[in-house]
């Protein structure tokens, strides 16, 4: 069975490495047959400012219910985002914040600290970027955005497993691995993981 695909970049900027390495994973996936589709956070039109925290809620921009539509729709997501101060970009936050809301990624129970994941059934990889060694980032800041991604975000409304793939530094790699990252994303697509 081929999965639907959803890729989710998180880089602001269009042209950016991340959107390179979207269009590799989206390639290797079209062509293991699988039916993908792309979210390009930084081309969105929506406030990525919950205003109101969650004690009233905004109306949706249609950019936001397309995306959740396409979330629905995916059996698999990819997220592929630089880390920047630690973890995801301002944009990508607050993509997640108005995007994966009680109702959709989750549901509280009354009276109970437990709560119902909403998104079960689909697994994710994040594709992350960083300019630090991946030593660094483990050591230092105990791979802190890695873990808000993965457990505080995708897990917490049910989609497991999820995959990490690190690339970097970035800053200081050549044009030579920076191809060589691309061809392992293209595969990571191929592969559907």
């Amino acid at each position: 069975m081929h999965p639907n695909i959803a890729i989710i970049n998180g880089h602001p900027y269009a042209e950016s490495y991340c959107t390179a390495l979207s269009e590799a994973y989206k390639k290797g996936a079209i062509a293991s047959g699988s039916a993908v589709r792309s979210i390009h956070i930084g081309s969105l039109d929506f406030e990525p400012n919950l205003k109101f925290g969650y004690s009233k809620r905004m109306d949706l921009e249609a950019d936001l219910l397309a995306a959740q539509e396409t979330i629905r729709w995916a059996d698999h997501l990819v997220f592929v985002y630089p880390i920047w101060w630690g973890t995801v970009p301002a944009v990508m936050k607050g993509f997640i914040d108005r995007v994966f809301l009680p109702g959709f990624a989750y549901k509280t129970r009354p009276n109970s600290a437990m709560w119902d994941k909403l998104l079960k059934g689909k697994s994710a990889r994040l594709i992350v970027t960083m300019d630090s060694p991946s030593w660094y980032y483990r050591l230092v800041y105990k791979q802190a955005g890695h873990l808000i991604m993965k457990r505080g975000t995708l897990q917490y409304s049910g989609i497991n497993p999820v995959k990490i793939t690190e690339l970097g530094p970035i800053k200081s790699s050549t044009d030579k691995q920076r191809e060589k990252w691309l061809a392992k994303v293209e595969a990571l697509g191929v592969k559907r993981s």
